[in-house]
């Protein structure tokens, strides 16, 4: 827990200062106040995060994903096999499934991570940080225990500060385990004091029946394992995953050493929740990429005061979400540090920076 309680000491607000400087940088440039929207809003926080107005042009980027399986699978809350947790992560180490291809095209590498999978022998190209294979059924005890809780963040904290040491300056979250909306849901459920039923889909395919088994398996996991919905450890031991944890950690990692993370979908939120519930401040690193079509993520994304980017209507996971950004983050940037100003153009002596050219 050292390594944790470190972290989570050092992670500090954003930089007003230079969130403000980049703001009227902003103001000054060629077009009518504010109509670029969150493609401002997108580098006015960057600069805070970074303590610093001057961004880098198409900046290194990746996307950690880990990989874990789920106990709570034995009790039917999945249509798809467990097997497919381990078949699919291999392809994110050759760019053949979602993530991989969208990352690829959007110039962002993949560090894939085993934090749990099914399975002893290792994958080519995947970083074995295997704290044991799946988490316990949170239908009938804790997930996990409260200490592989811990080194799940701190799993997280590690792969991302092993990142940044590496050169990436913006750094994304995805994941893949077969199951893993149901200990998601469990989180938003425990935080949210909504009921089950309210915040429970579909996840990979289940038809409205198997919703409402799935919804009963997760109350049943709340009432059994009662987590403390104010303590993000107790939370992701009791009824979490790995991977969750690993997310949460890298969100954390990120925000104490002043890098932004690009967060994902529907499993990402719940990390995230796990995350704000340990230190608050770390919300503030976080770029939301898409919102997912999962029933619950308006939920989590008001808990979080998180407005994503995008909204294509989807629920894959991955990271998909995180790569599709990538590309708007770096359109985002090379305006902010291309565009010429009023005081440089001819037209500047005609309009100012209030008015609304689409009026024109």
């Amino acid at each position: 827990m050292n390594l944790l309680v470190s972290i989570s000491r050092n992670i500090y607000s954003l930089d007003d200062i230079s969130m403000k400087k980049a703001k009227h940088k902003w103001d000054e440039l060629i077009h009518p106040k504010d109509t670029l929207g969150k493609l401002e809003d997108i580098t006015v926080m960057l600069s805070g995060v970074y303590g610093n107005i001057n961004l880098e042009d198409r900046p290194k980027k990746c996307i950690i994903a880990f990989a874990a399986d789920h106990g709570v699978y034995e009790e039917g809350v999945s249509p798809q096999v467990q097997e497919i947790t381990r078949l699919q992560f291999q392809n994110f180490t050759n760019g053949k499934c979602a993530v991989g291809a969208l990352a690829k095209f959007n110039n962002t590498d993949i560090v894939p991570v085993d934090i749990g999978m099914k399975g002893r022998n290792s994958i080519y190209g995947v970083l074995d940080y295997k704290i044991r294979e799946g988490t316990s059924n949170m239908a009938i005890g804790p997930a996990m225990t409260v200490e592989e809780a811990v080194k799940s963040i701190e799993i997280g904290i590690e792969v991302a500060e092993k990142c940044i040491v590496d050169g990436y300056k913006i750094i994304g979250v995805g994941e893949m385990g077969i199951s893993n909306t149901t200990p998601a849901t469990a989180i938003l459920s425990v935080m949210s004091g909504k009921d089950p039923i309210e915040v429970t889909d579909c996840g990979a395919g289940l038809c409205e029946d198997k919703i409402r088994h799935k919804s009963d398996i997760i109350r049943k996991s709340i009432e059994i394992n009662n987590p403390n919905p104010t303590d993000g450890i107790e939370v992701l031991s009791k009824v979490g995953g790995f991977e969750i944890g690993g997310i949460a950690g890298v969100i954390l990692g990120c925000a104490a050493n002043r890098i932004p993370v690009v967060i994902d979908g529907y499993i990402s939120y719940a990390a995230a929740l796990i995350a704000y519930r340990i230190n608050p401040k770390s919300i503030e690193y976080i770029i939301p990429s898409h919102k997912s079509s999962e029933i619950g993520s308006t939920e989590a994304l008001s808990i979080l005061g998180l407005e994503p980017i995008l909204d294509l209507n989807m629920r894959l996971g991955e990271g998909t979400g995180a790569a599709l950004a990538m590309n708007i983050i770096d359109s985002a940037i090379f305006a902010y540090n291309n565009m010429a100003s009023f005081k440089d153009e001819a037209i500047g002596e005609y309009m100012g920076p209030d008015v609304d050219l689409e009026s024109k």
